[in-house]
Order: structure tokens, then C-alpha cells, then sequence
């Protein structure tokens, strides 16, 4: 079998996690060899990265610096595991990649949406997911996840403001109306077993 590239995208408090695990879940009972990782990290070194990124004040890091810690990262996690994996027909399917860089760096205006693909492009080869899904909730009740999820700890980019988060989820949903083959926008306030089932029907053309 080919092997497969699936993201799973969405602001703070979406579930990514929880349905990364249970796709893969799902999928490896149909027999197929799953990877579930995660970004920043995935591999020993870029956990280090992610230690980092996430880790200490809002103002440890600007914006660019910030980006490319993030490219470090996605560099090493390719380089690592995802393209050998992919090389040997397995599946990957990483909670965040190269879509979470693209919003979450370039809302403040410091980058463009051409300058974090052009670090993506020199440090991971420009490797793009076959399928991306963003998971979309209302604000409020994405907050509210995240408020339960955190317990008042959340990380140093989790804890910025609303009007940020909110630019962030707008980019996401950009990336759905502008690249509609890949990326797919899902409904993630339906159950958790309705949106396992969702993001399956939208891997079937994949799974042929």
C-alpha cells in the first residue's frame, strides 16, 4: 500500500488529539501501519525544539525566531520519521504540520504565508500532507475545551489572546476554501465517534 500523509489542524481546544488517536485507531484495525506523532515534535530532537517553543514567556521568542525554530522542528521530524515512513508505504498522521506554521506565524504580519513555505521548502523539501482536516468549532466553545484542557497552564502561544486565536482559525478556514482537495473542513462539534466517522469518509479515495 502507498503510504499516507494526514494532518490534523484547528485552533486550541478542537480535539485534534483526540481524533488523531482515534483514526489511527481505526485505521490500524483495517491492517494498515500507523505513525501518530505530533508537531513541534515527533522525534527526540524536535522534542527538544518543542521544549523550547512552548515553554516561558509570551515574549521569549519574535515572531521570525519563532518560525524557524518551528522549521528546525518540521525538519528534523521529516527527515526523522515521516519521510522514511512514508518511503516504506506506512501511514503518518501527525496532530499539526506545515498548515499550523502558516497561521500561527504569519498573523501578526512580521511573515507571509510565502515566507514560512519557503523555510518549509529548505527545510523539509516543501513535503505536504495528502489530506489535511481542519477541525472547526465555535469560539466559545473551543475556549471552553481548552480552558478545561489547560486548567488555567497553558502553553506560551496557547495563551495568547482571543483576537489572535480568532485570526488564526480565520487563516485555517482560508486554507479549506483555498485548496478544497486537500484540506477539508469538519464539523468538530458533532460527537466524537461522528467526527472519527467524517474524517474516514473523507480518507476514502485515499484508502483505494
Amino acid at each position: 500500500m502507498t503510504g499516507r500523509f494526514i494532518s490534523l489542524e484547528g485552533g486550541e481546544g478542537t480535539g485534534k488529539s483526540t481524533q488523531a488517536k482515534a483514526l489511527a485507531s481505526t485505521l490500524e484495525s483495517k491492517g494498515i501501519k500507523v505513525h501518530l506523532t505530533r508537531e513541534p515534535g515527533g522525534t527526540p530532537g524536535a522534542e527538544v525544539i518543542r521544549s523550547l517553543l512552548l515553554t516561558g514567556q509570551e515574549d521569549k521568542w519574535n515572531m521570525r525566531t519563532e518560525a524557524l525554530l518551528f522549521a528546525a522542528a518540521r525538519a528534523e521530524h521529516c527527515q526523522s520519521l515521516i519521510k522514511p515512513a512514508l518511503e516504506r508505504g506506512e501511514w503518518i498522521i501527525s496532530d499539526r504540520f506545515i498548515d499550523s506554521s502558516r497561521a500561527y506565524q504569519s498573523v501578526s504580519g512580521q511573515l507571509n504565508d510565502e515566507d514560512i513555505m519557503a523555510l518549509h521548502k529548505v527545510g523539509s523539501g516543501g513535503l505536504m500532507p495528502d489530506r489535511t482536516f481542519i477541525l472547526d468549532l465555535p469560539e466559545d466553545v473551543a475556549a471552553r475545551r481548552a480552558d478545561a484542557r489547560d486548567r488555567g497552564d497553558s502553553d506560551r502561544i496557547g495563551g495568547r489572546d482571543s483576537d489572535y486565536h480568532r485570526s488564526v482559525m480565520a487563516k485555517f478556514r482560508g486554507y479549506a476554501d483555498d485548496e478544497p482537495n486537500r484540506v477539508k473542513l469538519i464539523d468538530a462539534a458533532q460527537s466524537p465517534e461522528d467526527v472519527t466517522a467524517n474524517l474516514l469518509q473523507n480518507l476514502t479515495d485515499l484508502l483505494d
